[in-house]
């Protein structure tokens, strides 16, 4: 099934992210993270200049996949001392060890997000939520992909454990990019 940015998807990001509420006990665990990723925009910067992709698209899906450790490929959180092994595999071409900055690259190449132009905030959570997959939406449209959506007022439980393993009672313990970005936002460093 291919999911496609359409008018209706676009208003539904628009409407959750601007109903988004951090919830108030993971509040100081957003800032946290938001802090160290605005701490490395100069890192994140350089994989901008080279793909195109937003430093704060780029740092958020550091958090996301590899808990922001610069020892992890972007891909994945798999670690740069060899290629992947988790999904996607065998990334990226070249011989290990791999540098984290052309590792970040390859993924957002591999993924497709290289090759956006415009970026704007349905783009950006579509991008994100196809980054991690649409499992969510195709398969359990009942739960909000936690990857978006997890510290916030629009997610509670239901997650995928592992790659097709869903188990409705599981809770994400990590902070949602919607969360990340909402605090980025608030704190003035980003505008979307």
């Amino acid at each position: 099934m291919s999911i496609n940015l359409n008018p209706q998807l676009t208003t539904e990001y628009e409407s959750l992210f601007g109903s988004c509420l951090i919830n108030p006990v993971k509040q100081n665990e957003a800032v946290k993270i938001k802090n160290k990723i605005v701490a490395n925009k100069p890192v994140y910067e350089l994989v901008e200049n080279a793909t195109r992709v937003p430093w704060f698209v780029v740092a958020v899906i550091h958090s996301l996949e590899g808990g922001l450790n610069f020892k992890t490929h972007l891909h994945n959180g798999d670690p740069l001392s060899a290629k992947t092994v988790h999904v996607p595999k065998n990334r990226p071409p070249g011989k290990a060890p791999f540098t984290w900055q052309e590792s970040a690259i390859d993924a957002l190449t591999f993924d497709g997000l290289s090759g956006v132009q415009n970026w704007p905030l349905p783009v950006i959570l579509f991008k994100l939520e196809g980054f991690n997959g649409f499992g969510y939406r195709i398969k359990h449209p009942e739960v909000l992909t936690p990857y978006l959506w997890s510290f916030t007022n629009h997610y509670q439980k239901g997650k995928f454990t592992q790659d097709g393993k869903f188990d409705p009672k599981a809770v994400s313990k990590q902070c949602g990019a919607a969360a990340i970005l909402q605090v980025m936002v608030a704190d003035g460093d980003i505008i979307i």
